[in-house]
């Protein structure tokens, strides 16, 4: 009885410890601070936040790491109509994602160094610590890819 008793305070504290963790819940949503990084420098480019409301994501950037050389407040100055030469800081690149199964597609991604709108489509990897952003052009076969890392 002694051992079936200590059995049962073991499986309940186990199960609190894997429900109350907040990492295990966090890894599951795209939602948080992620680290955009260039692909030829190997530097990080850019803080983005994503967020998300009533069911879609949207991403926003809420740092740039620039060059001291480079200006500290760039705009986007190759961006079209209403964005034109809108702050990089604050602007939303992300949005539109909606959950899909395993990914969160039906999104649009801003390139502001180019100014080009893309269709995409992001997906968590590597238990959540990792998400893999994709932008294309009709078809997902092409496009491009960027791994980005969480950071909270």
């Amino acid at each position: 009885m002694r051992i079936l008793k200590q059995s049962g305070v073991l499986a309940l504290t186990l199960a609190a410890a894997l429900m109350s963790s907040g990492a295990w819940a966090d890894n599951a949503s795209p939602v948080g601070l992620w680290r955009n990084v260039d692909d030829a420098s190997g530097k990080p480019r850019a803080l983005i936040r994503i967020t998300e409301s009533n069911g879609t994501l949207q991403g926003k950037i809420e740092k740039v790491f620039r060059a001291p050389s480079e200006d500290r407040n760039p705009k986007c100055e190759k961006c079209e109509g209403a964005l034109k030469d809108v702050p990089v800081l604050g602007l939303v690149i992300l949005s539109g994602l909606k959950k899909d199964g395993a990914e969160y597609t039906a999104g649009r991604i801003l390139d502001p160094d180019n100014g080009k709108v893309y269709s995409s489509k992001i997906q968590l990897t590597d238990g959540g610590k990792k998400l893999n952003v994709r932008g294309y052009i009709g078809v997902s076969m092409l496009g491009r890819s960027q791994i980005w890392e969480r950071q909270e």
